[in-house]
């Protein structure tokens, strides 16, 4: 009998784990214009900050927003990269690509992650654009706040600093002048998203892993917090927001994070 018990109870928590729920990384939607997708977030409370072309290209026009919820939550130490979700337009192919809250603050907020405050952003996105399909591309919820792409590969926590000093704000600026897409304040750390229009940035690595529908993570973010900015490490970031990826792809844009972290750190020079 305790045979018996003891394997039903192995039993039942295999099943649990294999129940995980899987966490689309993005959902689509009916495609609109740019201004009907600003007014639909506007209309549910959601307030935009910023829009830039990936890659200066028309075609995949990204709008970020925020809104209490996010950036309340966002105000904890380390936490600011939480406070802004995206909403690609891609006339390309017609559709609305949209960061799925549920599964990038899960990501951005670690151990602080509160799920029904991902879901009232989600149901204001619903409400919005109507059904969202999630992609095929995503995690299981219970393997999101530790992800990493493979063994020797950064965490989330795994941040690359860029510059540290006075006057970040200002020399950034200064600096990514018109290539800033958007910023904003959550708690003590001011976040922006950088547009990175050179030979090795978002042109060159997002074509040569086909990832173009899926470019809504974009712009790249930088934190200014106290003395210091941050950036999620490359590895992670992209790994994160392109979950399929493979190693070959990976590998085909293997200088890539290096790239990235030079150009950042070089806008603080």
């Amino acid at each position: 009998m305790k045979k018996i018990l003891l394997s039903g109870l192995v039993t039942m928590l295999l099943g649990a784990s294999l129940v995980a729920d899987n966490v689309s990384s993005y959902e689509y939607a009916s495609f609109k214009s740019v201004n009907d997708v600003k007014s639909a977030l506007h209309d549910n409370g959601l307030k935009v900050i910023g829009e830039y072309d990936v890659m200066g290209d028309p075609s995949y026009h990204v709008i970020a927003y925020t809104c209490p919820t996010l950036t309340n939550d966002a105000s904890k130490e380390d936490r600011a990269f939480a406070a802004v979700q995206k909403v690609l337009v891609n006339s390309s192919d017609n559709e609305l690509v949209l960061t799925n809250p549920e599964y990038f603050l899960h990501a951005f907020m670690q151990d602080d992650f509160k799920e029904e405050h991902a879901k009232k952003v989600n149901a204001k996105l619903a409400n919005a654009f109507g059904t969202l399909k999630g992609s095929q591309d995503g995690l299981d919820d219970d393997d999101i706040a530790g992800y990493h792409f493979m063994m020797g590969m950064p965490y989330y926590e795994d941040m690359i600093e860029v510059a540290k000093g006075d006057n970040l704000v200002q020399k950034l600026e200064k600096n990514a002048a018109d290539n800033i897409a958007f910023k904003i304040q959550a708690g003590k750390a001011t976040l922006y998203g950088i547009a990175m229009p050179t030979e090795k940035g978002e042109k060159y690595y997002v074509p040569e892993i086909k990832g173009q529908k899926h470019t809504a993570f974009l712009p790249y973010m930088v934190m200014i917090e106290g003395d210091e900015a941050k950036i999620l490490h490359p590895k992670y970031y992209l790994a994160i927001s392109y979950p399929n990826l493979s190693m070959g792809n990976f590998m085909s844009i293997s200088g890539t994070p290096g790239d990235i972290e030079e150009y950042m750190a070089g806008l603080f020079k």
